[in-house]
């Protein structure tokens, strides 16, 4: 049946069923999931709905983007059905009595896209059977080659004095072939857990594997009051960073350029980079690309 999700065997359709089972209160750790067969931007959808008032919690997941976006607008797209795309809208300004999480500092929010990562090198590794490493901030990396990307957007507050919401995207190839793989113009090549020889490609364990890291994690790091380091996030991230500890060169928006040594990620998620003439803390929105 032309367009039937059952027609590539290898690549069967998601339940919505079996995943709110395992992930939605009071079971699961998330408070509403969402599937949708296609969608142009599961971040924008989160984000809209951040806008309408949906409290924490929310996640969204698409069978397929039609404009799937990574940092600075790049294209994430992929076949139906191939990889895992999914947002959740979190509101760490918001305190949680009955958890005990005081509200988090905006200033530790850089430090959700990298949240992220560690998440997803846990899922990797546990299911896949994959070492996955991180590139600074928003890579996940098999060897040399980019196979997941993840986007983190601040949505406005109601009011000036309401804490902003913050949508927090994953895309991971999982399935992709060497023929489907998107042109990546930060440089790097593509891959997939299937061509990188992953253990198992099965979609649905691997996506309630990252959320539940995910939520594993952020559970932490609330718990701690957003410190990266009382969490032990600090720690787990610097484990899988593969940037720190090389020569990098970065291009700055103003067309400016820095060459260094990586030599750590401080306290605030940004990242160290070392030069001759001293050490410069970078955070995502300095950096326009990252040899």
């Amino acid at each position: 049946m032309p367009g039937s999700p059952y027609t590539d065997l290898d690549r069967p359709p998601l339940s919505a069923a079996r995943l709110r089972r395992a992930l939605v209160a009071p079971h699961g750790p998330w408070a509403r999931l969402e599937l949708r067969t296609e969608t142009g931007s599961t971040n924008a959808d989160v984000a809209e709905a951040a806008r309408s008032g949906e409290p924490e919690g929310l996640v969204v997941v698409a069978e397929r983007q039609t404009a799937g976006r990574g940092r600075r607008g790049r294209a994430w797209q992929s076949p139906a059905r191939a990889g895992i795309a999914t947002s959740v809208l979190l509101r760490p300004g918001e305190a949680v009595a009955d958890r005990g999480w005081p509200p988090a500092p905006p200033s530790a929010y850089g430090w959700l896209p990298l949240l992220a990562g560690v998440a997803l090198v846990e899922a990797v590794a546990r299911l896949a059977e994959l070492d996955a490493t991180l590139k600074w901030p928003n890579d996940l990396l098999l060897g040399d080659a980019k196979c997941a990307g993840i986007l983190a957007e601040a949505v406005p507050g109601a009011t000036p004095a309401t804490p902003p919401a913050v949508v927090l995207g994953v895309g991971l190839n999982v399935t992709l072939r060497a023929d489907e793989l998107p042109e990546n113009p930060t440089g790097l090549p593509a891959t997939s857990l299937q061509l990188a020889g992953a253990a198992a490609t099965d979609r649905d364990p691997l996506l309630r594997a990252l959320l539940r890291s995910l939520a594993e994690w952020y559970g932490r790091w609330r718990t701690a009051g957003g410190s990266a380091v009382d969490s032990g996030l600090h720690e787990a991230y610097l484990d899988s960073c593969a940037t720190v500890g090389r020569q990098v060169r970065v291009l700055l928006p103003g067309g400016g350029e820095l060459t260094g040594t990586a030599t750590g990620v401080d306290p605030d998620g940004h990242l160290v980079v070392t030069s001759p003439d001293g050490d410069h803390r970078l955070s995502a929105g300095d950096v326009l690309h990252l040899r």
